[in-house]
């Protein structure tokens, strides 16, 4: 079925692609090595990724000085084709190759065989799209596997594309970096010119790592962001404590400076993690927006750092938050139906006006791994005691026992907001 998904797309498509490459043509893409440092060259001309993971929203990342847009699978990329050429950026071209996790079996010949095939013609199709910058030859397929037979089946494709498309480089995706999976990739997937990376708190001191760990060609960060739902402290029931909108814009600073900028020699450049908006493990992990398209203050930073300009209005800045006088991190338990007190310490740079919006939801339950879809919790109805808008929200818990979230989002009325949520739980673990 997604073999017949995506051979209709192709068609559905031909017509637009072929309009693009009358008016343009192939623009060819090569890499390039220079006295011991890796460059990406574009047109003939050096090409650093400032690029965004996510296809929403391309207006704002050309204004704010991004250059480039990841997809993960070819319907993505085949969608977003022409608009991101009218916008003069480029798409890092995916093609999601087969996982273990999700049920893909590679002692299965015949569907080995058809993912090959089916990739032949996305890329026979679209390789001269003059936005196309290179195939990212599957994503975190190395993430709860077992069979390395992957890696022949990833270095098949890179060699078909080699033959079939040779004005674009091809790369690979790994979750994280691991010394066993760049051997692998070497020793079984030669044709992979770039090695791509998804890393959240390891980001910094990658440089040294991929080269301590044999990896000598050019890699690019394709994933970054926050720390990962799996990295952060838990509280004594489980669950992850998110870090605020605020700690999170500090964190993509310092990432993006001394973790992807402090190696031109080999970095290629990067893709910023999630431009747009989802659910995983909570609907604010990931996103530099929320739902409705309103900026979080990770926005600032990145229009600074590819810009190199300070954001004319910026974003309201979170300096803490506290439930009944405690840290997420020191547990809180509260009784049902008891009163509870959340207090909220904001800055607001421009002195805008600040509105607030609260939101009640239920710990996660359909948590998945890999960025696979999961669905947002149905929200609670707040018992609402007191909504000072200065500090102070006073609410009383939920009846029903269990773990909680309650999520604050900070609009300044300019396109702006800070955003934290608190785990808490209602009732004792005893029970």
């Amino acid at each position: 079925m997604r073999g017949i998904i995506v051979t209709i797309l192709i068609l559905i498509s031909v017509v637009h692609i072929t309009k693009s490459q009358a008016q343009d043509g192939v623009i060819k893409v090569e890499l390039k090595e220079e006295n011991g440092n890796w460059k990406l060259y574009r047109g003939g001309e050096p090409y650093y990724i400032n690029g965004v993971g996510g296809q929403k929203y391309l207006d704002r990342a050309v204004a704010y000085g991004a250059n480039s847009v990841r997809t993960w699978g070819a319907s993505e990329a085949i969608n977003i084709l022409d608009e991101a050429h009218s916008k003069g950026l480029t798409v890092l071209f995916g093609l999601w190759v087969g996982c273990e996790r999700q049920g893909f079996d590679y002692d299965d010949t015949k569907g080995v065989k058809a993912q090959l095939e089916r990739f032949t013609e996305v890329v026979k199709t679209y390789k001269d799209h003059p936005a196309l910058l290179m195939w990212g030859v599957g994503n975190e397929t190395d993430l709860f596997y077992s069979d390395f037979k992957v890696w022949n089946a990833i270095n098949d494709i890179a060699k078909m594309i080699h033959e079939v498309d040779p004005n674009h480089p091809t790369m690979t995706v790994t979750a994280g970096l691991d010394v066993a999976e760049i051997q692998l990739v070497k020793e079984r997937a030669p044709h992979i010119d770039i090695f791509g990376i998804n890393t959240y708190g390891a980001l910094i001191g990658i440089d040294k790592e991929i080269r301590a760990f044999g990896w000598n060609k050019p890699y690019i960060i394709t994933e970054w962001g926050p720390d990962g739902h799996w990295e952060v402290p838990k509280t004594s029931w489980g669950v992850p404590i998110e870090q605020t909108s605020s700690e999170k814009a500090d964190k993509y600073r310092e990432r993006y400076e001394k973790g992807i900028k402090i190696d031109p020699q080999m970095c290629l450049g990067s893709y910023v993690f999630l431009w747009g908006q989802k659910q995983e493990t909570t609907p604010t992990w990931y996103g530099v927006f929320l739902e409705d398209g309103t900026e979080t203050e990770v926005m600032d930073v990145l229009e600074e750092a590819w810009s190199g300009k300070a954001p004319s209005n910026r974003s309201p800045h979170i300096n803490s938050i506290t439930m009944n006088g405690k840290k997420p991190v020191e547990s809180v338990f509260v009784k049902p139906g008891k009163i509870c007190e959340f207090a909220y310490d904001v800055t607001e740079p421009d002195l805008d006006l600040l509105t607030m919006r609260w939101e009640l939801l239920p710990e996660s339950r359909d948590i998945k791994s890999g960025g696979d879809a999961e669905s947002k919790p149905e929200p609670v109805n707040i018992d609402v005691i007191e909504d000072s808008g200065t500090g102070k929200f006073i609410f009383k818990a939920p009846k029903k026992e269990g773990s909680y979230r309650l999520f604050v989002y900070i609009y300044d009325g300019k396109g702006n907001a800070g955003t934290a949520n608190f785990p808490f739980f209602v009732g004792s673990l005893e029970n």
